[in-house]
């Protein structure tokens, strides 16, 4: 934004921070709840950013090339709930009043697709700044891949606002050695020094030095600054726009609640309500004689974006159309990607991905199917982007339309011979962040992330997992090696209750495919999901090919897959078993154990129960009929499955142990003959 606005006069320039302030001291106080401080701390540094360098348009949140600006430290949401209001987007006063209230757009932290302008949702420290990573990565891509010598589209900053919580999280080492390995310069951090969080002076439990760490992992780093001087914190935004090779981290020292002549720099500042007879006296000392949730005319003219956002857009605007004329096909194909619109022929691909599989019949771990279908719809989807935490060549994430994503020396996009940028990133070991710049990615659009692990390491995603289906996302989770059919590792590898606590996250689809066909069609499913993630968990060990007449029966979650007429029985099934993954290969063989002493069942496979969960009930009573009793078969906990009404579940509700595969099936119980027994004394009741 242009620095000649009102905002540039001593006088404008502190009414302009101290409406953040009143704003968010009045909407704490009304709700009596929210954290009032964070927001008064932070009040110049989002001054000089959004009235002097942040480029967006309140008219058009979604406009492509906007800047992204990130709370990271969403507990401090007044801050962007006043910026919003006060620069032009529809975010009414009476939002601001109805603060942390039922079904407002201003929630106690923010979220994506409730407040306009909002670009994710934060709170759970760390994350904020993890996803921006993520956005910063996806846009650097895009430029990579869409712009053209004379004819830049792509070509926007992501800015984040961060604390001391987020710098002690854990996640906020993994991403930002990431984002100073891919050289992500247009990546800018101001953090907010006050050296304060809920439990006091934070001298004695946090002792890092955050500018050498951050300089370690390849970033520059300005400052300290005083956060409260605007043209300072200004002067260093302009210096790390002008980096060409390296994020930036520009500290800005402050005192938390700034203003308030009792609160100003203590804990107190922190989480609650400053109380009316501190909001008086911090009026006073401000000099701000407006009553509260007003903002004199002046100031709201000062802070006011619309023109130089309508402004903006134009520019680009113009710069679209004429890149539309020069080429065409590129100009539509963004359009689609920044839409989240899979290509017109997207149908006629999963045909192939899943015809491919019925038509081969292989047996293979569902890994490698995973894999092979990966291998369409890589080939004839530009914006899959996909990777490993470090397990590559275990995970199967790569495929030959995936080349490694590398940067150069001075932070280019690494391209292959035919120009193609690199699609398979190599997170190394950092699952969380892994998990959490994925959903900065799809956040940003363009790309369809999708990044692979062992099953039992989603404990360390799980957070970043949740917030995706909050946020309805569409992430991708590749888990491998997903039961104690990983064998050898053993029980620290070995997942017993991953299956069953990834299905407990309301909005994430779960898949645990059989064979190769219901892998590529729980990556078809995935893939059109808009706006859910999924989660895949696929096996280490082969799995035999379950021949099915009806492939497209596998999209609603759970099928018949084989009736008593198809091990010679003429008689209707007496009782039900149900089995996802490699059990479901077991469950073939029981049945046909207990033919042999006709005994008819129906065997249903259930790749994915939260699919299937979501059918109609006369489906569910055709594939589960009321009156047959029905018995669960997973390695895995036990406890999830009595949902279905089942009579007898096998299961495993201990670790496992180091051993081969096979003999831990057996000394589990997971065998035909088990199984068999089971469905018999169930049947003898």
């Amino acid at each position: 934004m242009p620095s000649d606005t009102p905002s540039s006069t001593a006088l404008t320039s502190s009414a302009l921070a101290n409406a953040i302030r009143a704003l968010a001291m009045d909407a704490v106080q009304k709700a009596n709840s929210g954290h009032p401080g964070a927001p008064m701390g932070m009040a110049e540094m989002a001054q000089a950013l959004w009235t002097r360098h942040l480029k967006h348009n309140p008219a058009a949140p979604h406009w492509a090339d906007r800047d992204r600006f990130v709370l990271s430290n969403g507990h401090a949401s007044m801050l962007i709930y006043a910026l919003l209001h006060l620069t032009g987007y529809d975010l009414p006063m009476d939002q601001l009043k109805a603060f942390r209230q039922l079904h407002s757009q201003t929630p106690g932290h923010p979220e994506v697709d409730v407040t306009p302008g909002v670009e994710t949702t934060t709170g759970p420290l760390g994350q904020g700044v993890t996803n921006a990573v993520g956005m910063a990565l996806a846009e650097k891509l895009l430029a990579a891949e869409f712009n053209r010598d004379g004819h830049t589209i792509v070509d926007h900053h992501t800015y984040v606002f961060l604390g001391d919580g987020c710098m002690m999280e854990g996640i906020s080492h993994e991403a930002c050695a990431l984002a100073g390995a891919w050289k992500l310069n247009k990546l800018i951090a101001l953090y907010d020094d006050n050296g304060i969080s809920i439990d006091g002076k934070v001298a004695p439990w946090f002792v890092d030095n955050t500018a050498q760490r951050f300089q370690a992992y390849g970033w520059n780093v300005v400052g300290p600054v005083d956060g409260h001087d605007v043209d300072a914190v200004d002067a260093a935004i302009a210096q790390a726009k002008l980096s060409a090779d390296k994020p930036t981290l520009i500290v800005c020292k402050t005192a938390i609640g700034h203003g308030s002549p009792n609160r100003a720099g203590t804990a107190k500042a922190h989480g609650e309500p400053l109380g009316a007879e501190e909001i008086g006296l911090t009026r006073a000392a401000l000099g701000w004689s407006a009553e509260p949730f007003t903002v004199p005319a002046e100031v709201k003219a000062g802070w006011d974006a619309t023109a130089a956002g309508a402004a903006a857009q134009a520019a680009w605007d113009e710069r679209f159309a004429a890149y539309e004329t020069a080429f065409p096909e590129l100009a539509a194909e963004f359009v689609r990607r920044m839409a989240g619109e899979l290509p017109a022929d997207f149908a006629e691909i999963a045909v192939d991905a899943v015809g491919d599989a019925h038509d081969k019949a292989e047996t293979v771990a569902s890994r490698k199917a995973s894999q092979i279908a990966l291998g369409h719809f890589t080939a004839r989807l530009p914006e899959l982007l996909g990777g490993s935490a470090d397990l590559t060549g275990s995970n199967l994430t790569n495929t030959p339309s995936t080349p490694a994503f590398r940067v150069d020396e001075v932070g280019a996009v690494v391209k292959t011979e035919d120009g193609k940028i690199g699609r398979h990133i190599n997170y190394g070991v950092r699952e969380f962040g892994m998990a959490a710049i994925m959903n900065g990615v799809a956040l940003h659009g363009g790309y369809i992330p999708y990044g692979g692990t062992f099953l039992t390491f989603s404990d360390y995603s799980r957070n970043a997992i949740r917030m995706a289906a909050l946020m309805k996302k569409r992430v991708i989770h590749v888990f491998t090696h997903d039961s104690i059919g990983l064998g050898e590792d053993g029980p620290t590898h070995q997942s017993v209750e991953h299956a069953a606590s990834l299905r407990l996250i309301p909005g994430l689809d779960v898949w645990r495919p059989a064979d190769t066909t219901e892998t590529a069609v729980a990556w078809t499913i995935a893939l059109a999901n808009k706006h859910r993630p999924s989660a895949l968990l696929l096996s280490r060990q082969n799995l035999p090919y379950l021949p099915k007449t009806d492939a497209d029966v596998i999209t609603r979650g759970a099928y018949i897959l084989s009736e008593p007429s198809e091990v010679g029985l003429k008689k209707a099934a007496k009782a039900v078993i149900i089995a996802t993954g490699s059990e479901v290969q077991l469950a073939l063989r029981a049945q046909e154990e207990l033919a042999k002493k006709k005994i008819p069942v129906r065997v249903v496979s259930m790749p994915s129960t939260t699919v299937f969960d979501r059918q109609d009930l006369d489906y569910k009573k055709a594939v589960l009929p009321p009156k047959l009793p029905r018995i669960a078969v997973e390695a895995g906990v036990t406890d999830f499955w009595w949902k279905y009404g089942c009579a007898a579940v096998v299961g495993l509700d201990r670790f496992g142990e180091s051993a081969p595969a096979g003999e831990l099936f057996k000394l589990f119980g997971f065998t035909a003959e088990n199984i068999a027994l089971t469905v018999r004394k169930v049947l003898a009741k």
